[in-house]
């Protein structure tokens, strides 16, 4: 059967009238939000059948990618041991197994080994099953450990004793994953969530012995906040953290009196954003107070708390984004951002003097890794870029030298690093701005301006795409594409400014900033104007629709994942999970201005008729973050309106949710599914 032989599903058309501010919207989609419907089952059925038909011919390009990419990947590898409480504790793989295996040893890495968990064994019967989080009480003796086996991000805790490996009768539904244990060893703190709108809003307390009755000790009423709680790496107080994109609220407890009150660390402030360590006798807080926008640290005492009480530790600085802090006994680590290069920031507490722990890359990514221990003077961290694989090093703060205890291996047998080549490179925005781009491709297939090129962008809650590295990309860069992160603004690239310049009224700049990204790459000869491919996801979904609704002409494939793209009518109804507490990133469309504001951009509401590129959409049933009716319907109407015939296909997982596929390599196979969709347009 032909390409155009096979017919494409047509969603019926159902038109629902919606009214707002004396303005009427028609969605004539909206029934595909009936997720029990059994017609709406039928055309996601439908939808991934006619995406099978079309890509019929590049099925065992498919199967190559995925075994490709697959074989590049040790598949009986396992992390770098971390000590935490006379405990080393990692994970492993095994070969041929789709699941990690958690174990620990006592006291020194030659010891015996004790599994604590094997998702392997726990994982069979079903089809989705993702571990949420494992926290061992302080004497060891007890392991709590979530799971989700939905994929809606409500995680079951479930309890193990250590001793005699007997897994407790007693479970915990509809958490957020994590516990925080108090001192007593017998009392748990567990965040509760909504399990209609999947908003994290209680704090409850369970106590072992006493299973008839949690206890409620915190409810966020506000709808708009989202909770979290943890215990300090300092081991001494609970927190609970009470949070929105502008605005935090904290509560703290003595971890040796669990069935005290929590007290409010400082009372919220609408534009006040904080966080704390705690170290000692003091607290360090990490803060924008008095317009302080790309943030500070000041510190105060232990029960003199609210902000009166603060002083400067670290100053604000007008040109360095300070993005954490991580404490230990004797240094601080402080995790920095200039002109979009991140470092770190090492302060004797004894002295006061710093130094930094630089790279020698342009274009890179390093974080802060696991550093439980806050005795130690070994700070951990994980490093790639776009040529190197990833490492996990070991930062001694005394002696200020480092070693490299593991980095990735790349199997093939035909990977090497001096075959690939970086860059930054600064794109002029229309408003007169740079946009830092980072790019990478293989030397011996690169020609200027002949490439093709996949762009990713994201671009919304202030989240910074890394220059990291990926052994996935390897099968598009060998294939002969450039591949580049656009660093637009909404991300925290150049600094909180940058992020603030993206969001709300300014949310336009993120896509003008994408597709000057584009258009400079192209008109600059770095890559094949003709040949420019785009990706994103979520957020970076919503970023692929604004684009192709404003300059569709620019890109010849998209790749648009979990993508939001019905941003309105998502945004007004605060049934949906997670939409009131995105009110400061989008605005609240039940407020004229933010309404009109966005409907002038949202995805689904302007698709007009005209050519469109060919797009490929994928998403989830069980999507806790974006509902899979969004990208549904946005693929109906665009089948309805465009005026050309390019391929327009969408890939439902009716078993995953916002993350995709939950084993190690069933993730792959959408990979690979995007990989031969952008390599199939290249051949047009």
């Amino acid at each position: 059967m032909k390409k155009n032989e096979i017919i494409e599903p047509r969603a019926e058309k159902i038109d629902k009238v919606m009214s707002m501010h004396d303005h009427e919207r028609i969605d004539e989609y909206y029934w595909l939000n009936e997720r029990d419907n059994p017609k709406v089952i039928d055309y996601l059925n439908a939808e991934n059948n006619y995406r099978d038909q079309y890509m019929k011919d590049y099925k065992s390009l498919e199967n190559e990618l995925f075994e490709e990419i697959k074989s590049r990947i040790k598949e009986d590898d396992s992390s770098v041991p971390y000590l935490e409480n006379g405990y080393y504790y990692y994970t492993r793989f095994e070969k041929g197994k789709q699941y990690p295996i958690y174990c620990r040893k006592k006291g020194n890495l030659n010891n015996k080994e004790e599994i604590l968990i094997d998702v392997n064994k726990i994982s069979k019967g079903h089809e989705y099953f993702r571990i949420g989080g494992i926290d061992i009480s302080p004497d060891n003796k007890i392991m709590a450990y979530s799971v989700d086996t939905v994929s809606r991000r409500l995680y079951t805790v479930h309890f193990k004793n250590l001793e005699n490996g007997e897994k407790s009768s007693h479970a915990i539904e509809n958490t957020s994953g994590g516990v925080s244990w108090a001192n007593d060893n017998k009392t748990i703190f567990y965040n509760k969530k909504n399990i209609n709108t999947l908003r994290t809003e209680k704090v409850m307390r369970h106590s072992f012995g006493d299973e008839s009755q949690d206890q409620e000790v915190y409810f966020e009423k506000d709808e708009e906040f989202n909770l979290y709680s943890y215990k300090s790496k300092s081991e001494k107080y609970i927190i609970i953290v009470s949070g929105k994109t502008i605005s935090d609220e904290i509560r703290f407890l003595d971890a040796n009196k669990p069935n005290g009150d929590f007290k409010i660390f400082q009372e919220r402030v609408d534009g006040l954003e904080y966080s704390v360590d705690h170290l000692d006798d003091k607290w360090y807080v990490r803060t924008n107070l008095n317009d302080s926008k790309n943030f500070k640290v000041m510190m105060c005492e232990e029960n003199k708390t609210s902000s009166e009480n603060w002083k400067d530790f670290i100053k604000h600085r007008e040109n360095v984004l300070l993005e954490g802090v991580e404490v230990f006994t004797d240094f601080f680590v402080i995790t920095e951002r200039e002109n979009g290069q991140r470092r770190f920031n090492v302060i004797s507490k004894k002295d006061g003097k710093s130094h930094y722990i630089d790279f020698e890359e342009e274009v890179f990514s390093a974080y802060s890794s696991v550093n439980s221990e806050i005795d130690s003077d070994k700070f951990r961290y994980g490093y790639s870029s776009m040529t190197t694989p990833n490492s996990t090093i070991e930062y001694d703060l005394n002696k200020k030298s480092k070693i490299i205890l593991k980095e990735a291996e790349v199997l093939g047998g035909d990977f090497d690093k001096k075959n690939y080549k970086s860059m930054l490179i600064w794109a002029d925005a229309r408003d007169g701005k740079k946009i830092p781009i980072s790019l990478v491709y293989r030397e011996d297939t690169y020609v200027e301006g002949e490439n093709p090129v996949l762009l990713y962008g994201y671009g919304s809650y202030g989240s910074t795409n890394s220059a990291g590295f990926s052994s996935v990309r390897l099968s598009l860069l060998d294939r002969g594409f450039v591949y580049a992160i656009a660093h637009i603004r909404g991300s925290q690239y150049l600094g909180r400014e940058w992020y603030e310049d993206g969001k709300m009224f300014n949310k336009k700049n993120t896509f003008w900033d994408f597709i000057d990204s584009a258009k400079y790459l192209g008109e600059n000869k770095i890559v094949d104007k003709n040949q420019i491919f785009a990706m994103g996801g979520s957020a970076g979904g919503l970023l692929m629709g604004a684009i192709v609704n404003m300059e569709p002409e620019v890109f010849k494939g998209i790749v648009a994942a979990v993508p939001f793209v019905d941003v309105v009518t998502t945004m007004l109804d605060e049934t949906i999970p997670l939409t009131t507490f995105e009110f400061d990133e989008w605005g609240d469309p039940s407020e004229k201005d933010a309404y009109f504001y966005m409907l002038s951009y949202s995805p689904y509401d302007q698709v007009e008729e005209k050519d469109y590129p060919a797009i490929f959409i994928t998403t989830g049933y069980h999507d806790s973050q974006v509902q899979y009716f969004e990208p549904a319907k946005w693929i109906a109407r665009l089948r309805d309106r465009r005026t050309n015939n390019e391929p327009l296909l969408m890939y439902c997982n009716m078993d995953a949710g916002h993350g995709g596929a939950s084993g190690r390599f069933e993730a792959y196979k959408e990979t690979a599914m995007e990989y031969a969709f952008l390599i199939s347009l290249t051949e047009k």
